[in-house]
């Protein structure tokens, strides 16, 4: 129980589990409806949505992704493996603190980079589809910075 609420009287990435890479191709999601993935048409079997190839390569679309979360409120980048190009980030509720973890990862792709974006719950068993639009808003603001140049 002291996880938990050391957890939510964080701020930012304060008091949350250590940061570890998200393992897209293993990825196994939960029978709790807490989550939202995105990912490369066929790239997983559990997406919920499909994100199409992006206009550039991973290398090119690398800076505009680590950057992404800087224009959420309550959003902070917690850790990022630029090798396998993955950054993360954790989001805090406005009302009650709940941390919630975004991943987000480039894949190498023939036709551009194939971009896997993960949003999860920490804490609850639903989220009455907040991370779903999450992810949508992301994609969104993904969409303009690549248009932006």
């Amino acid at each position: 129980m002291s996880g938990l609420i050391a957890a939510l009287f964080g701020r930012a990435g304060d008091r949350l589990p250590p940061p570890v890479p998200v393992e897209f191709g293993t990825l196994v999601l939960p029978g709790s409806p807490n989550t939202c993935l995105a990912a490369p048409p066929g790239a997983h079997r559990q997406a919920h949505l499909t994100t199409p190839p992006l206009p550039v390569d991973a290398a090119t679309a690398w800076p505009l992704l680590r950057t992404l979360g800087d224009g959420f409120p309550r959003t902070t980048r917690i850790a990022e493996w630029p090798a396998r190009r993955q950054v993360q980030w954790v989001q805090r509720s406005a009302v009650a603190n709940f941390p919630d973890i975004i991943a987000a990862e480039l894949a190498s792709g023939p036709a551009g980079a194939g971009l896997f974006l993960y949003s999860r719950s920490l804490f609850g068993y639903s989220d009455f589809g907040v991370n779903r639009r999450r992810v949508e808003a992301w994609l969104a603001a993904l969409d303009a910075a690549l248009r932006r140049g």
